[in-house]
């Protein structure tokens, strides 16, 4: 990543996601309702600094990653620091002397930290092809109720985005709540024939670990076992709402990376390949540095293999008019949504049949 002066953002800059799981911490020993304040962090402040900050428009030279190590040293040591945050939660649950309404408070900023920085860290790694990185996503997939994601999202989504076969790109029109249910329940059946199909073309025997449909399942049984031996149903009830809280962040911004973008059919089932024109683009700077450069969705979809740190702003590809925590906000009021979406989703459209037009000069 580069600065809009073209130098680029040192290793340090990504290190400040981890100011959501150390407010998250804080309001969580303080009690009370106070855990909010990651709420108000996330869907305030990160909004208010996205609109001052300068735009990140510049772009790195070439495709070498100088000092990587520094720049995976985050997504590393981001799982324990998830998983201590979960684990803090379930101890204070397990006290018995916050109410609801506490807890539920409770809830929403640990999700907020699991899905908002958690699941971002994640899909990075599920994309990597060292065994450690895929090992370390199914660990924080895992922790929101949530790996199959691994499954659909690699093998499924990266190859229907932008078409009908793909239940996590929403409709022009789609509002949020019509969308969640589809890309739930469609998601999970994808993830499943997905799996058969790769388990059967690699003639894996019944029962076997490397199943994933089996190993997850395994997998979530085994910690909702423990959470719940260990912290009780108080506990096994706050991980859960912690996982809800973190998927519906995360399915809320899937529907805004591609909302009403479609690729042409070229012939029947066959469509044109995923170009930058089929996912919204985010130049904000502040919401770039929080989730691993993910705003810059138009070159991860173009080329999906492309580490983080060396994403580029692609200026030729649609642009989200705010970052990504105002956009899901703005999604959370679907006729206000479509007022500002509809609009810019029927410019691009329309430039992308007739070359040469400029889509959103008219909307700035």
């Amino acid at each position: 990543m580069t600065s809009s002066a073209g130098r680029p953002a040192t290793p340090l800059a990504f290190g400040l996601v981890f100011i959501i799981p150390a407010v998250a911490a804080l309001g969580l020993a303080l009690g009370g309702l106070l855990p909010l304040l990651t709420a108000a962090l996330v869907f305030v402040l990160v909004p208010v600094a996205d609109a001052l900050a300068p735009p990140a428009l510049g772009n790195p030279e070439g495709d070498a990653v100088p000092a990587r190590w520094a720049f995976d040293a985050w997504l590393v040591l981001w799982v324990p620091a998830q998983l201590g945050l979960i684990g803090y939660g379930l101890v204070l649950t397990a006290g018995g002397a916050r109410t609801p309404a506490e807890l539920l408070a409770a809830a929403l900023a640990v999700g907020l930290a699991t899905g908002g920085g958690g699941i971002t860290i994640a899909h990075e790694l599920m994309h990597r092809r060292a065994a450690w990185a895929r090992a370390l996503a199914e660990v924080l997939m895992t922790s929101v109720t949530y790996p199959h994601f691994q499954v659909e999202h690699v093998l499924g989504h990266h190859r229907n985005v932008a078409t009908p076969r793909d239940p996590a790109s929403s409709r022009r029109g789609e509002g949020l709540y019509a969308f969640l249910p589809r890309t739930l329940v469609g998601g999970l059946v994808s993830a499943w024939r997905l799996e058969a199909r790769r388990c059967r073309n690699l003639g894996l025997r019944r029962w076997s670990l490397a199943d994933r449909r089996l190993r997850y399942a395994l997998g979530l049984a085994a910690t909702y076992a423990a959470v719940g031996a260990l912290f009780g149903p108080a506990g096994v009830a706050f991980f859960a709402a912690q996982s809800v809280v973190a998927v519906l962040l995360l399915e809320t911004i899937n529907y805004v990376e591609h909302y009403g973008l479609a690729r042409r059919e070229v012939s029947p089932g066959r469509f044109e390949r995923v170009r930058p024109a089929h996912s919204w683009n985010s130049p904000h700077r502040v919401s770039g540095l929080l989730l691993f450069n993910l705003p810059r969705h138009a070159d991860h979809h173009y080329l999906a293999s492309r580490p983080y740190p060396i994403l580029r702003h692609m200026a030729d590809s649609p642009q989200l008019p705010a970052g990504y925590a105002g956009m899901v906000l703005l999604a959370l009021a679907p006729p206000l949504w479509r007022r500002v979406m509809d609009p810019r989703v029927d410019a691009w459209n329309g430039a992308q049949q007739s070359p040469g037009q400029t889509a959103f000069e008219s909307l700035a």
